[in-house]
């Protein structure tokens, strides 16, 4: 019987291999990959492949979410199947895993460094402050959803932080920070005012991140570096926090809400 071995390959570049997943992907008889749910910015696929010392097959979302590729071969191969990220932060990749199992397949994770934790400690905020995770989807005709809006209400009703995710596609379009807090104050009303306390982090797992924070209407038309971005709406800030957006995500002190 064959296995299917889900390898996180980190935020930014081949370098964030873990020595496990370096040596759980070179075991693997095939590799493949998905950059669909996030990228590695700072690398190829070509590069990664050196870096592993064996070919690496891209799969495209349809290709992914079928499972019928990665089933057919870890019927009686070693497969590994590389996510940027974290494997387990997408819900398609839970899928996967479960149909594997339920085919007999075994299955282990290599787990890799998360935007889910590294934007909460670039920014210096702290974890268990957080609800729940939205994301902002690239803007459409007809479609402009107020999801995002609905989550960053509900969480700052309860004194929480908001981390919010930027939609990026395969042919390589992907939502700015920028763009994002645009979005949210063309939709935001009482919800998301021009005065509200925003965070933006760019590049993250990157050597040169870039990191953010102030009042939406002075930093919608910042320059907040290259892709890939995301934004941290926070609710009550702890004084520690406080000091670290202060700090680390040079806020001016005005932005910030009274302590």
């Amino acid at each position: 019987m064959g296995e299917l071995v889900f390898i996180g390959l980190g935020l930014f570049d081949e370098r964030d291999l873990s020595w496990r997943a370096l040596d759980e992907a070179h075991a693997c008889d095939v590799l493949f990959a998905e950059f669909y749910t996030s990228a590695l910015r700072g690398t190829t696929v070509e590069r990664l492949a050196g870096r592993i010392g064996k070919p690496i097959a891209v799969l495209h979302r349809e290709d992914v979410e079928s499972g019928v590729v990665f089933l057919r071969e870890a019927a009686t191969k070693r497969v590994g199947f590389l996510v940027p990220g974290d494997p387990m932060m997408a819900t398609t990749h839970v899928d996967l895993r479960l149909r594997a199992e339920a085919a007999g397949i075994r299955t282990r994770i290599v787990h890799g460094s998360s935007i889910f934790t590294a934007a909460i400690g670039t920014l210096g905020l702290q974890a268990y402050k957080f609800g729940r995770t939205t994301t902002i989807p690239i803007p459409e005709r007809g479609f402009r959803p107020t999801s995002p809006l609905d989550a960053i209400r509900a969480n700052r009703a309860q004194g929480l932080h908001t981390l919010v995710l930027l939609d990026l596609r395969e042919d390589g379009r992907f939502l700015s920070a920028n763009e994002a807090i645009r979005y949210l104050l063309d939709l935001g009303g009482d919800t998301f005012p021009p005065e509200t306390l925003v965070c933006a982090v760019g590049g993250a797992g990157s050597p040169n991140p870039v990191v953010r924070a102030d009042r939406a209407a002075r930093l919608v038309d910042a320059d907040l570096g290259p892709p890939l971005h995301c934004l941290v709406v926070p609710g009550a800030l702890h004084y520690m926090e406080r000091a670290a957006l202060l700090r680390l995500a040079g806020a001016p002190a005005d932005a910030l809400p009274p302590a």
